[in-house]
């Protein structure tokens, strides 16, 4: 921008000086017309001058501006990254200084305790691969899904023992999606109503107007009223006893956006995913 102003003030500068030069060529071979001239020429470039100060400083917030705009993705980007590194550090930092205390004291049962530590360690370091792929991998919306389809092979997969299970399918709820991570999406629901169930878990899929509603809830005590507005964050227990890695339902939340839908929690323990439906007598044009 200043190499800009520089020749458009040089060229403004010479053209007024060789209009000027008409002007007072009479009186340019007395002092008095030398004088008069260079007076208006530097009133001309004083002129010039002013004139560029406030161009520079807008420009200068212009480009500022920009910058900022350019540059906060980046930054936020990055802040991002450093705080999940940050919380994944902390996540892993517990069972490896439990494994190095048992190692240590070396109890009569420490191998097994050390495996069983390992083997949680590991589920962490996996759902955490598996939240970092959602977020960055873009979602393929490419062939219909039956959601009841879905439910029913995520139930049969998640029963426990002492738990009794209650699947209302409905027939016909259909999404366009990814079977595979729809399937993670299911599943991580009723991992996480498993865990804190006292004795039943009610699975229903319904179609609701546009969406298609995959509702999992527990009876257990439900998610405590402190925890409800950040129980989809990453790495937020309902209870800190060490279950599981905190990462479940923000897997949940990221595939169902990822899906033009969301994950929300509906009362104290009834976690409802809603996804746009899809009728299939519509065309499927794959992304």
């Amino acid at each position: 921008m200043l190499v800009v102003l520089v020749v458009l003030d040089a060229a403004a500068y010479v053209y007024l000086a060789g209009a000027r030069h008409d002007v007072l060529e009479p009186i340019l071979g007395t002092p008095e017309g030398r004088a008069v001239y260079a007076a208006a020429m530097r009133r001309t470039a004083l002129d010039l001058g002013l004139i560029d100060v406030p161009l520079l400083v807008l420009s200068g917030l212009a480009a500022y501006a920009l910058a900022r705009i350019s540059v906060r993705p980046l930054i936020e980007a990055r802040e991002r990254e450093a705080r999940f590194a940050a919380e994944a550090a902390h996540e892993l930092r517990t069972p490896l200084a439990r494994i190095t205390g048992l190692a240590q004291s070396r109890p009569a049962d420490a191998l097994d305790r050390i495996a069983e530590i390992a083997l949680d360690a590991s589920a962490t370091v996996g759902d955490l691969l598996a939240l970092v792929r959602e977020e960055k991998v873009a979602q393929r919306l490419s062939e219909p899904v039956d959601v009841g389809a879905v439910a029913r092979t995520a139930v049969a997969s998640a029963r426990r023992e002492g738990l009794r299970y209650e699947l209302d399918a409905a027939d016909g709820a259909w999404v366009l999606g990814d079977e595979r991570r729809l399937r993670r999406l299911a599943e991580n629901l009723l991992e996480n109503a498993g865990r804190y169930a006292r004795g039943s878990v009610r699975v229903a899929v319904a179609a609701e107007g546009v969406h298609v509603a995959l509702s999992v809830e527990d009876d257990g005590p439900g998610v405590p009223p402190a925890l409800r507005e950040r129980i989809f964050e990453r790495f937020v227990r309902e209870r800190d006893d060490g279950a599981g890695s905190g990462l479940g339902l923000a897997i949940c939340r990221t595939i169902a956006r990822a899906h033009g839908g969301d994950v929300v929690l509906e009362g104290e323990s009834r976690f409802v995913a809603r996804l746009p439906a899809f009728a299939l007598h519509e065309d499927v044009n794959e992304v």
